[in-house]
């Protein structure tokens, strides 16, 4: 295979989407903890973005592999889907995926046992999501939670482990910690389940077409176009009261600025609903907000 056919296969250009929440939640801890396992957040920095591709794979090759053939998605299956348009084989798919998941999943195995059990149940929620996002007989991304899973995993967990790798040894997972970590980060929560929201509002029809009974379909898109909208405003209220909570520092606040350009392109999306077209300001919202939370909140902890 090419290295471009992998690199879209994989969907090399969404790992920000997992990156940066590495990354708040590694300043989260810093802030909060005044520590960091830089050996150890290697690592899962490594484990999480190789399940990140390995994902991708999955849902690229399931939709391929599950998508009626019939002369109404005969478009999908050769001009859309990526493992048609570079007719990559089901058996390269199945090597490629797994290979990216078992690499990730030994070096995930190693981790816990440097840091605890706690790392295995939360990587066991996300590996199971992952899997199950796509894979399946009732694939979570085909149900009316896909933007909850792909919001809440990539958007908390991901930040959540970041904490727990660099605070193992200097302290215990408590339901108030949780909460706290839950608020700050909220805001890359609801800017990363929009994307999987832009994503379905824009497919909504080719969705019914393949029998996928998205949020869309029980909700229609004027609601979920609203909730698309105030989910942002929803992410910046999560950052205010992390702030009045003291786990982010003051300058955080600073994000605000974001609001700007995320609500320009959010104008943008609302009035035109285009896959190739607008579905890229779902993604630059969240690039947005998430990169201004961390330039910030660093220099926050500068300061």
């Amino acid at each position: 295979m090419k290295p471009k056919v992998f690199l879209e296969f994989v969907e090399i250009k969404s790992l920000i989407a997992s990156v940066l929440p590495f990354v708040l939640g590694s300043l989260y801890a810093i802030y909060n903890y005044h520590q960091v396992h830089l050996g150890y957040l290697a690592l899962f920095f490594v484990a999480s973005s190789l399940f990140h591709m390995a994902t991708n794979a999955n849902d690229n090759y399931q939709d391929f592999l599950h998508a009626p053939r019939d002369a109404d998605n005969q478009e999908f299956l050769e001009e859309t889907n990526v493992v048609g348009v570079n007719q990559i084989s089901i058996g390269q798919a199945r090597t490629i995926t797994f290979g990216l998941a078992g690499v990730s999943l030994v070096l995930g195995l190693w981790l816990v046992t440097r840091t605890g059990l706690p790392l295995l149940w939360m990587g066991l929620y996300s590996y199971a999501v992952g899997y199950f996002y796509a894979g399946g007989p009732k694939p979570i991304s085909t149900s009316p939670f896909g933007e909850f899973f792909s919001g809440f995993t990539m958007g908390f967990m991901i930040f959540w482990i970041a904490v727990f790798i660099n605070t193992y040894d200097v302290t215990t997972i408590t339901w108030l910690s949780s909460f706290q970590v839950l608020v700050a980060a909220g805001l890359a929560i609801f800017a990363i389940s929009n994307i999987m929201l832009a994503n379905n509002i824009c497919d909504m029809a080719e969705d019914i077409a393949l029998g996928r009974h998205t949020i869309l379909y029980y909700l229609g898109k004027p609601i979920m176009l609203r909730v698309f909208a105030w989910s942002y405003v929803a992410g910046y209220l999560c950052l205010v009261a992390a702030v009045w909570l003291g786990v982010l520092p003051p300058l955080s606040l600073l994000t605000l600025i974001s609001a700007i350009p995320v609500y320009k392109n959010t104008r943008l999306f609302l009035q035109k609903q285009v896959k190739r077209e607008t579905f890229i300001l779902a993604i630059k919202n969240a690039t947005i907000i998430c990169l201004s939370f961390a330039v910030f909140m660093g220099l926050g902890l500068l300061v």
